[in-house]
């Protein structure tokens, strides 16, 4: 604000508003683990990291349209720059950035494994990560705010040293809007993967035909077939279903259905429906 750079200043906000975000991450995780063991919760409390995770990328979609807008009334209205002094300012910014990118990019790679809790018949936590396991989607919003932290960083040092060494002024508040646009499409694509895991997006997922087919040509519940199937997430890797089947096979139970899907570690809580063909 006080050097007149749109790309330092919305830099700026963007680094704030991404303080509060990893703060919201470090809350989730808090929270989750403080309710790990409440029997209210009926798969454990995994799902407040994805909640922590949306709400950050809504967080984030806001910040990308405020850098938009107010880059595009800097560049309708442009005022001198302080290039010098902005540019320190910047260059602190992004080994601020490159080194929390660094740290959350380790533990991202190695993985996050939280214990919430939640065991089935079979003792599967919901902590595991399986074959088809997915990342920790909170960790993973919060080590994309600091890459977009270390973009946003670059772009304001490439639009003050385009506007000090060539007079190229319209730079700063440009490099402001190419911010704000790939803020937002990392915030959409966070946002589309939580949101799908929150409304139990799931039933496009390798691991429902994996399901029906174990139900239905399973060699200890042969003669059956598969009426009805809901499949939902439980954990990172971790899934939970309801079965509704038509078996001709008299001696058929519920748990003959649990003890074929074990070989499936992923499906930690299987609830079975059998109907007799007669």
């Amino acid at each position: 604000y006080w050097y007149n750079s749109m790309a330092l200043l919305a830099d700026g906000w963007h680094m704030s508003s991404h303080a509060l975000a990893i703060g919201l991450s470090a809350f989730a995780y808090a929270a989750a683990r403080r309710y790990a063991r409440d029997p209210s919760f009926a798969f454990g409390t995994w799902k407040i990291e994805i909640l922590g995770a949306y709400t950050s990328a809504i967080l984030l979609l806001v910040v990308a349209v405020s850098m938009v807008w107010q880059s595009v009334e800097r560049l309708l209205a442009p005022e001198p720059i302080h290039y010098s002094e902005a540019m320190v300012v910047a260059a602190i910014g992004l080994v601020v950035n490159v080194v929390c990118a660094l740290i959350l990019g380790h533990a991202h790679d190695h993985g996050h494994g939280h214990d919430h809790g939640h065991q089935d018949d079979h003792g599967h936590g919901d902590d595991h990560h399986a074959h088809h396991g997915h990342g920790d989607l909170n960790l993973k919003s919060a080590y994309i705010h600091v890459v977009a932290d270390a973009a946003t960083s670059v772009l304001a040092i490439a639009a003050l040293a385009g506007g000090w060494i060539y007079g190229w002024s319209w730079l700063d508040p440009v490099m402001g809007i190419v911010g704000g646009i790939l803020v937002g499409i990392w915030a959409r694509n966070l946002l589309t993967d939580s949101g799908k895991i929150l409304l139990d997006r799931e039933m496009d997922h390798p691991v429902v035909d994996e399901i029906r087919e174990a139900v239905e040509t399973g060699p200890e519940i042969s003669g059956t077939r598969c009426t009805d199937l809901h499949v939902w997430r439980v954990g990172r890797g971790a899934y939970a279903c309801a079965v509704s089947l038509v078996t001709h096979d008299p001696q058929l139970t519920a748990a003959d259905v649990r003890k074929q899907l074990a070989v499936h570690e992923e499906i930690v809580h299987v609830t079975a429906e059998i109907q007799q063909c007669r």
